[in-house]
């Protein structure tokens, strides 16, 4: 009996050592493939927790979002942002959250953060802000409809097709003024014993002498009331990025450079810029739409700026209706005729012609400017319907008729003509200067750049076990 137990003693044995190494080894494998859920879980929450920690007031001023790496300080770098991420890691990855921690119970995986390094980044001013424009074209995206891009492609047709944003015109109307000016005083044979000093009263003298006055002077009744806003430029991005000092990522950046694209990108800066006679909070400007298109420092400025082009679109499109109307022509030319028969010169019918033609389609301008100012709509090619001024009216300077309603394009409408005239990159970077400078108006963002805010970071974070086992995570994470 004493043998035959022990061999039953050595059979028990050598099944529990079978048995035991069985289960050991089980054991290291659910610690081995627990370990490497639980670092992959504390990357993924990890990456997942720093991009939560976006800029807010970017967000909840301009719909964008950010990673702000100064964190509300002067100092901005990646070398925060791998702080917070090695933070969210050692938190993840630690029992500082389990009650009683590791008095009371021990970690079966033993895993800890060693380091986190962002290697990595798109800044949001990259490229020529082109990821700043990307992110707010896929912001605006989804409140844009077809019909709205479609009459906008079909505005700037008009404009380049009749050549209305050219200064082909207002050179026309110069050259005749000044062949006008160049026979007042000049002897002239009009026969062959008889010859006369010439004595030539420009018809659209009266008139012409309005384009020295300043426009905002002529289109608008109370000047007291505009604003006399300021921003230092100087110390805004588009400066910083002349001056080479502003922060660059490592991240290719996608285009959005296309027609498409940029009408996107304008109605994403009509919807959160303001604009005259839409000025309704505290912004840096009160008219940041016309600093995107004239880029001047004072809110005057550049109102100013906004209605000189605004009158030279309005000129040139009231000359081109007028070309067109054959009534019109006809008045035109008996006004020609008539001053020049008075100092029997037909040779100066034609110039005398052109130079009362730019001068009634120039102040039927400047009542279209006064309109789309004060909030009316403007055609942006006339029809008899929509003209107002009288040749003897415009000519002789009469007092303007009441500002209309109207029909056709709103301010907003041109300045989205004139928006889609400027440089694409011009105005982004200068939609980026209102930006910073709006955000920095902010409690806790004096010293808000643009050039700090990740759109989108790439991290490799290492983790290693008490067991032995090392982990290396690369993961990308893109607000875009």
């Amino acid at each position: 009996m004493r043998r035959e137990n022990a061999y039953l003693t050595v059979y028990l044995a050598l099944c529990l050592a079978v048995v035991l190494s069985l289960y050991l080894a089980l054991i290291e494998g659910a610690r081995r493939s627990g370990a490497a859920m639980e670092a992959v879980c504390a990357g993924e929450t990890g990456m997942q927790n720093i991009m939560a920690e976006y800029h807010r007031e970017l967000m909840n001023r301009f719909n964008l979002f950010a990673i702000d790496s100064s964190y509300g300080t002067d100092v901005c770098g990646k070398k925060k942002t791998e702080a917070h991420l090695m933070g969210y890691l050692k938190k993840n990855l630690g029992m500082d959250g389990i009650p009683g921690g590791s008095y009371l119970y021990r970690d079966f995986m033993g895993l800890q953060a060693d380091d986190a390094e962002v290697t990595a980044v798109s800044i949001m001013t990259d490229e020529g802000g082109a990821v700043f424009r990307k992110m707010a074209i896929e912001a605006i995206s989804d409140d844009v409809g077809l019909d709205l891009v479609d009459q906008v492609q079909d505005w700037l047709s008009v404009v380049k097709v009749n050549g209305l944003d050219q200064t082909e015109y207002d050179e026309q109307r110069q050259q005749a003024e000044e062949t006008i000016a160049g026979y007042d005083g000049k002897e002239v044979q009009i026969s062959e014993t008889e010859s006369v000093c010439v004595e030539v009263d420009n018809p659209a003298e009266q008139i012409n002498a309005k384009r020295g006055l300043g426009i905002l002077h002529l289109v608008i009744e109370e000047e007291s009331t505009l604003s006399s806003k300021r921003i230092d430029s100087a110390g805004l991005v588009g400066y910083r990025r002349k001056q080479g000092n502003i922060n660059v990522g490592n991240m290719p950046a996608q285009s959005a450079d296309s027609l498409w694209d940029k009408i996107l990108f304008q109605e994403y800066l009509l919807k959160y810029l303001e604009c005259y006679g839409g000025e309704d909070r505290n912004g840096a400007l009160a008219y940041q739409i016309e600093y995107l298109i004239a880029g001047k420092d004072y809110d005057t400025d550049n109102l100013q700026s906004v209605a000189l082009r605004l009158s030279g679109i309005r000129e040139a499109a009231n000359v081109v209706y007028l070309l067109t109307d054959a009534e019109k022509m006809l008045e035109i030319e008996a006004a020609a005729i008539l001053a020049c028969g008075v100092i029997a010169l037909p040779v100066l019918i034609p110039v005398v012609k052109t130079v009362i033609l730019f001068g009634w389609a120039y102040a039927e301008s400047l009542h279209d400017v006064k309109v789309l100012l004060e909030g009316g709509k403007v055609p942006l090619i006339k029809d008899r319907s929509s003209w107002h001024y009288s040749l003897e009216g415009a000519l002789q300077g009469a007092a303007e008729p009441e500002a209309e309603a109207g029909t056709g394009l709103s301010y907003q409408d041109y300045l989205r003509i004139l928006m889609l005239l400027t440089d694409l990159d011009t105005l982004t970077m200068r939609a980026m200067d209102m930006v910073e400078g709006d955000l920095r108006l902010t409690p806790g963002n004096a010293g808000f750049r643009l050039d700090a805010c990740y759109a989108g970071i790439e991290a490799v974070m290492h983790i290693s076990s008490t067991y032995g086992y090392h982990y290396e995570l690369r993961r990308k994470r893109f607000y875009q």
